[in-house]
């Protein structure tokens, strides 16, 4: 719908205004930044802004979405008002909002009456979440090309209606849903995509209940093309919202819309959730994200180096991909940690700087390794009974595999000398300490020595 007529009613000012000059300050201001952004930029994001009214010097811009409204603010918004104060330095502000234009209704007055809905049912996209930055790799390549296929797609896949991603925390499902969204929203399609939380489509049925429109809350979820649900593991024994969503569930599927969701287990393993619904998420591919391979790591540190255009050195981040492997999230966490300390502290990145700087993360990455498990692998490397690892024999083939045992249990558990010394046969706690200076100063001697300790290291890791 136009908004170029001289008169309009405008629901956000108090009164009614002549916004021509204001149509032409936004004709010129559009004219400016085509030629400042592009044809492309402007046509994908800037186009879709209209003009809505100047209020004492607060202009009001708006658009069809809330993924193009973000976009905008977060890249276009100021030079926007820059631009404007050029044309008019009266103004002191730009907002864009979110406007659906519902009617075309022209009053006994003649002015143009524009009403207006905000589209929230949406959650935010994180810029950052885009095919592009996604680092595929073996663990993740099944539902990276899913995801693909569906974005890129007109039309729901069959055999991947609905698309099921899932896998434990931190490992791309959120990604490759806000990546999906963003492609369709960047692309010529003209498919409605809706992305949200579980917990946001609880609290959207909530409200519509309390408020007594459920009939525009079922017409808004099942009127979208795409319809993508995170974190479905949110609705575990909430009975009134499975109810729902197994029946938005299968007007979609009916419609042929595709649908794809999320959780951080298998449909199968969905506790709390009824099983027809259960069976309905496994209709489709369901696709794992396993976790993270050491390759896949690394190649996601150097895909994050490469974009902030930062400069450091490949062994701190084979160090980082080798000892961080619980999620992505917190993997690049580190790698902003160490590098933020090198810069305030004005130190060189170096293995031994990343290594204080997340002392505390990297213990946390260690799995929790027992006594019990130390001895086993040591007496079956070694090739001696494990009864040998306890008794108070003392020759050298059983006592140095014993000292051994000893200094891994030192390094690699929480366990305090006299706890290390009762698992060893209700040896003293200086027999503990001996053992544990005896290999160490060996390690540095003993070059073979010091590669079996290594070996046993990772194979107990």
């Amino acid at each position: 719908m136009s908004l170029t007529s001289p008169k309009v009613a405008n629901v956000f000012c108090d009164h009614i205004i002549a916004i021509d000059d204001c149509n032409n300050i936004w004709e010129r201001i559009q004219n400016q930044l085509r030629k400042l952004y592009g044809e492309a930029i402007f046509n994908s994001w800037i186009s879709f802004l209209k003009f809505i009214s100047n209020n004492n010097g607060e202009v009001l811009l708006s658009a069809p979405t809330r993924f193009i409204k973000e976009w905008i603010s977060i890249h276009y918004v100021d030079k926007i008002l820059s631009l404007w104060q050029s044309e008019d330095n009266t103004i002191r502000s730009l907002d864009v909002r979110v406007i659906k234009e519902e009617s075309n209704v022209v009053d006994k007055e003649g002015y143009k009456v524009i009403t207006t809905s905000y589209d929230n049912l949406s959650s935010p996209l994180d810029l950052r979440f885009t095919f592009d930055n996604f680092v595929v790799g073996k663990p993740n390549e099944l539902a990276f090309t899913a995801a693909k296929r569906i974005a890129e797609s007109s039309a729901s896949i069959l055999g991947s209606n609905p698309l099921f991603l899932y896998g434990g925390v931190g490992l791309g499902k959120t990604h490759l849903m806000h990546a999906i969204a963003w492609h369709i929203v960047n692309s010529s399609s003209k498919r409605k995509v809706v992305y949200l939380s579980a917990e946001k489509f609880m609290y959207q049925y909530i409200t519509a209940l309390r408020n007594r429109d459920i009939m525009v809350f079922k017409e808004q979820f099942r009127s979208t093309d795409v319809l993508m649900i995170d974190d479905v593991q949110f609705i575990s024994g909430k009975d009134s919202t499975q109810e729902e969503f197994f029946h938005t569930f299968n007007a979609l599927i009916d419609q042929n819309k595709q649908l794809v969701i999320s959780a951080d287990r298998s449909p199968s393993s969905l506790n709390g959730v009824e099983d027809r619904i259960k069976s309905r998420l496994g209709w489709g591919l369901v696709a794992d994200i396993n976790d993270t391979t050491f390759e896949l790591r690394l190649g996601i540190l150097q895909s994050k180096v490469e974009n902030m255009e930062a400069n450091v050195p490949d062994r701190v981040l084979e160090f980082l991909a080798k000892n961080i492997k619980s999620n992505v999230r917190e993997l690049e966490g580190a790698l902003n940690k160490v590098m933020a300390h090198s810069l305030l502290n004005g130190k060189n990145i170096t293995i031994e700087l990343a290594n204080d700087t997340l002392s505390d993360l990297l213990r946390s990455n260690y799995k929790t390794i027992s006594i019990d498990e130390i001895q086993k692998k040591v007496s079956e490397f070694f090739k001696i009974k494990l009864s040998d690892i306890y008794s108070t024999k003392r020759t050298r083939n059983l006592s140095r595999p014993r000292q051994v045992a000893m200094y891994l249990a030192k390094i690699l558990t929480q366990k305090s000398l006299p706890d290390i010394g009762r698992s060893f046969g209700g040896r003293d706690h200086t027999t503990i300490i001996h053992a544990v200076r005896q290999i160490e100063n060996l390690i540095k001697a003993d070059v073979n020595l010091a590669n079996d300790v290594n070996l046993l290291i990772k194979m107990l890791r």
